[in-house]
This record gives structure tokens, sequence and C-alpha cells, in this order.
């Protein structure tokens, strides 16, 4: 049990020091004058919460624009929401408690990968269809798609944001089981 302990905190210690690296090549760049090159750097590839390859998973694919121009990128709803309600957790992004530093949060139609306001969208709980992390929800711009996509895939309930908000972090813990 104590040589667990000892990898898993030699690998949170590896995985804190190339996210301060990556801030250093951001910093440095950006005193040479070039801002969106800084922001190309800022930008992982891979998604923060769970780390994943975001780009492996475009139908997924999630984003929170924060208040500092910068842009996280998720691998699906299910980690960007993760990180939405618990920033504490991943520290150096620049996000406080209650979303303090967000601007917004953007999402992409599984159908046709049209890139759409959280707020705007509809989500499906409960399909057949896995996301790159297990169960997830499904964002789709419209709720009559979202019917068109419970019919393919299933599903058992169909929600607005505001509903999806109401369950509060309870959804998200719920299908990270």
């Amino acid at each position: 049990m104590k040589r667990v302990w000892i990898v898993l905190t030699a690998l949170a210690l590896l995985s804190g020091s190339a996210a301060t690296a990556a801030e250093r090549n951001a910093t440095q760049s950006a005193a040479g004058g070039k801002a969106s090159s800084v922001a190309k750097v800022w930008q992982s590839k891979l998604d923060p919460v769970y780390m994943l390859d975001v780009e492996k998973y475009p139908k997924f694919e999630a984003e929170i624009l924060l208040k500092n121009g910068r842009t996280l990128r998720f691998c699906c709803v299910k980690s960007m929401m993760n990180f939405f309600y618990q920033p504490f957790k991943y520290p150096g992004y620049g996000v406080g408690p209650r979303g303090q530093g967000i601007d917004k949060l953007y999402v992409r139609d599984y159908l046709d990968g049209t890139r759409i306001p959280a707020e705007k969208a509809w989500y499906v709980f409960g399909s057949r269809l896995a996301g790159p992390h297990g169960d997830d929800l499904i964002p789709l711009s419209s709720k009559a798609r979202a019917e068109l996509f419970v019919k393919r895939y299933g599903g058992t309930r169909i929600m607005s944001y505001k509903e999806m908000r109401k369950k509060d972090f309870g959804l998200i813990k719920y299908l990270d089981m």
C-alpha cells in the first residue's frame, strides 16, 4: 500500500511540473508580444480533468472560455461540468469558487459538430452511447434533435441546461461512478 501511495504522489508531482512548464512557456511567449501564440501554447491537447486527448473525441468536445481570454478544452460535457463545479481541484487555471473567472461554456452538437453555447443546448441522459470516459450527457442544439437522438441511441431523459444545473454536482458524480 505504501508503494502505491509513493507512485501516485510521484505521478501527481510530475503532472504538476508539466503544467507549470506549459505556463512558463506561455509567459515567455507573452513577453515576446505574440498574444495569439500564448493562447495556442496554453491550450493543452489534454483534458484537465481526465487527462484524455481532446482531439481524439471531436464529437464530444466542450470548452470553457475564461475572462482572461484563455480557453480550456474538455473531452466531454461531464468533464467540463466536473471542472465547473470543482475548480479548486484544478489550480493554476485562474478559476475561483462559484465559477469566478469563467466567461462562457460551449459544447458541440453530437450529430453535426456545431459549436453551441452550453446554456442553449439540450442534453440526453442515459443513452446507449458512451462518451470518452463512460456515461455522459450528450449535447444537441434543439429539443427536436434530442428527441431524434433518443429514438436512435436511446435515452431516459432530455434536459435543458437549467434542468441539468438544478441537479447540481450530484448528476456529474453519478455519471462518474
